[in-house]
């Protein structure tokens, strides 16, 4: 049996972020945006084939 923990109230997490870091959340955000819509463009009629796993570097 596993351990029984008691639900705790939600918590606000405040974080800060730099506008340089900001910007580049953005511009990934629009560059996964833009791949989606070109895979969604090349899939649209044709067999669905599995594409390979690509690593992205981390952010630090």
């Amino acid at each position: 049996m596993g351990t029984v923990h008691t639900a705790l109230p939600a918590q606000t997490l405040y974080v800060t972020i730099r506008r340089d870091e900001l910007r580049q959340l953005k511009d990934e955000h629009d560059q996964l945006k833009r791949e989606i819509a070109q895979l969604r463009l090349l899939t649209q009629g044709n067999e669905v084939q599995p594409w390979p796993v690509t690593q992205r570097a981390p952010h630090a």
